[in-house]
């Protein structure tokens, strides 16, 4: 809910596709300057309790954008949106020290048996609230207006935190050998690069989502392309969740054992082209339903690259893999956002999105030449 305010609050006031790029790059620099460390916190002090904190955070900077939203007017100078991308840094750093501890304590809760099965219901909940946050987001803003659309934001995130109070804390996995934060950070990224399954699944879903998400041009697009609303923009926002949610709906029932480095590739591959074919479109409904399909493909990768981590990562480094897999993965949604705003601006706005759907494609290409392990890989049968 809030990506969608916060994107059409900056395009309204600014009009300026490279200022919706400047709220990723706000967010990613303190979530990449603290991810590292975030890793090493979650291997070392009460995970439960972490997530927690985090989320108080993130209520926060919820309740300041709201305030904000009374005084920012399309009179607006820098110094007033400058405050707005300051916020917006300090939910980069919440969701920093939250993804680590978050992934790390579902590890520990879960059985090991029940990883695949586990990573895909954990990808359906997740795609659910990315379905219902956008459009929910975008109606609010829509018909009830900005302040009211950040308010329900605020209570969702309540919600969410009390769910996190009631849950049970899991004590840590022993540590036989006490290390420094140096050697602690050292240590997990020298474990993800010598996993070749690892690192390329990894890689795969960085740049395939770097240089493929238009999710950050869909304020332009509904705008400019599609002549919708803020109403419409939600609807856009929600479509690829939808296509997750549809795959996860597939994958709970047949889960990728078989061949699953192939369909890893196919899915990445079938994300680039979608992103591709929706830069054409001038089409709402043709466009909405390339999204369905983008959400689709983007989830085989998701569900199978969550397997791998939870497969391939020992219970005392979870935390440290995590925040690298966050580097890799998390970041690059904002990163993504900043590519995209900066191409639309030197490129033009449809040629940009074809250009990073074509990139994702190319990256597909050089991941299974240089990743051999990937292309091969069989998650039936790994203990």
């Amino acid at each position: 809910m809030q990506s969608v305010i916060v994107g059409w609050q900056i395009y309204e006031l600014t009009k300026d596709p490279f200022s919706l790029g400047l709220i990723g790059l706000a967010e990613v620099i303190p979530f990449l300057t603290m991810a590292l460390i975030a890793g090493h916190v979650a291997d070392s002090f009460n995970r439960r309790r972490i997530i927690i904190i985090s989320t108080i955070l993130y209520l926060f900077c919820a309740g300041v954008l709201l305030l904000l939203s009374y005084s920012l007017t399309s009179g607006t100078g820098n110094s007033e949106l400058i405050l707005l991308y300051l916020v917006i840094a300090f939910t980069g750093l919440a969701r920093a020290f939250y993804y680590p501890a978050q992934a790390a304590y579902m590890a520990q809760i879960v059985p090991r048996e029940l990883y695949p099965n586990s990573s895909t219901w954990n990808s359906t909940i997740w795609h659910i609230a990315a379905i219902t946050g956008p459009a929910i987001g975008g109606l609010l803003y829509g018909f009830a207006g900005m302040h009211i659309a950040y308010m329900f934001v605020l209570v969702f995130t309540i919600t969410g935190l009390s769910f996190f109070l009631s849950t049970r804390s899991v004590p840590l996995p022993e540590i036989l050998k006490k290390e420094g934060i140096l050697q602690s950070l050292t240590k997990g990224v020298r474990f993800v690069f010598r996993q070749q399954v690892l690192l390329g699944a990894m890689t795969l879903d960085m740049f395939g989502v770097l240089f493929g998400g238009a999710v950050a041009m869909l304020p332009v697009f509904a705008a400019e392309v599609l002549n919708t609303g803020p109403q419409g923009l939600g609807v856009l926002r929600a479509a690829p969740a939808v296509g997750a949610v549809l795959m996860s709906i597939i994958l709970a029932y047949h889960p990728p054992l078989k061949k699953t480095g192939y369909k890893l590739y196919a899915g990445i591959a079938g994300f680039g082209i979608c992103i591709i074919l929706f830069a054409i479109s001038g089409n709402f409904w043709l466009s909405l339903g390339l999204l369905v399909m983008s959400g689709m493909f983007d989830n085989i990768s998701v569900v199978i690259r969550g397997t791998i981590i939870q497969l391939f990562t020992p219970d005392s480094m979870r935390g440290r893999v995590a925040a690298v897999n966050s580097i890799f993965i998390g970041s690059s949604n904002e990163l993504g956002a900043f590519e995209s705003g900066l191409a639309a601006r030197l490129m033009g706005l449809v040629p940009s999105v074809v250009f990073g759907g074509g990139m994702t494609l190319l990256v597909c290409g050089l991941t299974a030449l240089f990743a051999p392990k990937l292309s091969k890989l069989e998650l039936r049968g790994v203990k």
